[in-house]
């Protein structure tokens, strides 16, 4: 078994070892996983904080042997880069810029380490678990970033991913896809029960979880669809007043 992190602000996972093959998910900095097969090009890896599979270049990560992988699962106090896009320094004097999310492993005193290269970083941090009220304040800071199939970064995110990052930053760990994390947490039986950071799930016809928001207050909820937006959510789902129109079917309503 070969083990690797990711070295770059973010690097794309694919459904299939191709570079046209569809991306599912996104690795950000720092993030470590393991690497189930390698063929020439490419690798086929499951992330460690959420078990995800997929395809990503064999020239996007760094790997790091097995102590180093177990020392990385065993840190507890994940810290991550907090602010939409932060720049880290090398030992070299060079910059790389990282977006919120990454995670910075082994952070002490505005330093940490991959794969034994150094780098220091002196912007805002995320660490340890949250009020569920912060997922909300978390998620507001995402707002107009554009939607993007298997995206997780400002730049381009989608619905489950959302919720994913925001969760996480408020030291909760998710599924990353809404299906799955429909799964876990409590059901409400009605809206008014809803309290800000719990999560909201819609269907389509055929009745399979396609959507996730986070729910705000005074039935707001903020989710990814076309860009990252807030609007009004009742019984029935999703109403964007910009066209007057329901734009997703509530199935339930969960606090996790």
């Amino acid at each position: 078994m070969r083990y690797a992190i990711c070295p770059l602000s973010v690097v794309p996972v694919r459904s299939e070892p191709s570079d046209t093959a569809e991306i599912t998910t996104e690795v950000l900095f720092g993030e470590f996983f393991k690497v189930l097969e390698r063929r020439a090009s490419w690798s086929r890896i499951r992330l460690a904080h959420d078990g995800y599979e997929g395809w990503v270049s064999n020239k996007q990560y760094t790997e790091i042997d097995k102590q180093q992988y177990d020392d990385l699962c065993a840190d507890k106090k994940e810290v991550f880069c907090a602010q939409s896009v932060g720049v880290c320094k090398k030992e070299d004097g060079t910059s790389l810029p990282i977006l919120i999310g990454s995670r910075l492993p082994m952070y002490a005193d505005g330093c940490f380490s991959i794969a034994g290269e150094k780098y220091s970083f002196d912007g805002y941090v995320a660490c340890g678990k949250k009020p569920k009220s912060d997922i909300a304040k978390v998620a507001r800071g995402f707002l107009n970033a554009p939607y993007l199939w298997g995206g997780r970064s400002f730049f381009g995110i989608d619905c489950s991913g959302l919720v994913q990052l925001c969760y996480r930053l408020c030291g909760r760990k998710l599924p990353r896809d809404a299906k799955d994390q429909a799964q876990g947490g409590e059901v409400l039986s009605f809206i008014e029960e809803a309290e800000e950071g719990d999560l909201a799930f819609f269907d389509n016809e055929e009745g399979v979880i396609v959507h996730v928001g986070i729910v705000l207050a005074d039935h707001m909820i903020i989710h990814a669809s076309g860009q990252v937006r807030v609007d009004r959510l009742d019984q029935t789902g999703i109403y964007n007043s910009q066209i007057n129109k329901y734009t997703h079917k509530l199935r339930l309503l969960k606090r996790m």
